[in-house]
């Protein structure tokens, strides 16, 4: 999915399945954080905010399986 967050384009991969991390790129491709999931499923703590800052939701590709 992308998003617009703090006023930036960014890409937020989901993961499969248990206790892993999901991941938030910038456009360029950084990792700005980990928003949730983990064993706490609250992620690294870095960008807490981001299920409510979040906006302008875009699918951007999804696997087919």
């Amino acid at each position: 999915m992308s998003y617009q967050y703090n006023g930036s384009l960014v890409f937020y991969e989901t993961v499969g399945c248990c206790d892993q991390y999901t991941t938030l790129y910038a456009a360029d491709g950084k990792v700005l954080c980990h928003p949730d999931g983990g064993l706490t499923g609250r992620g690294d703590g870095q960008c807490a905010d981001f299920a409510k800052a979040r906006t302008e939701e875009r699918l951007v590709w999804q696997d087919p399986r």
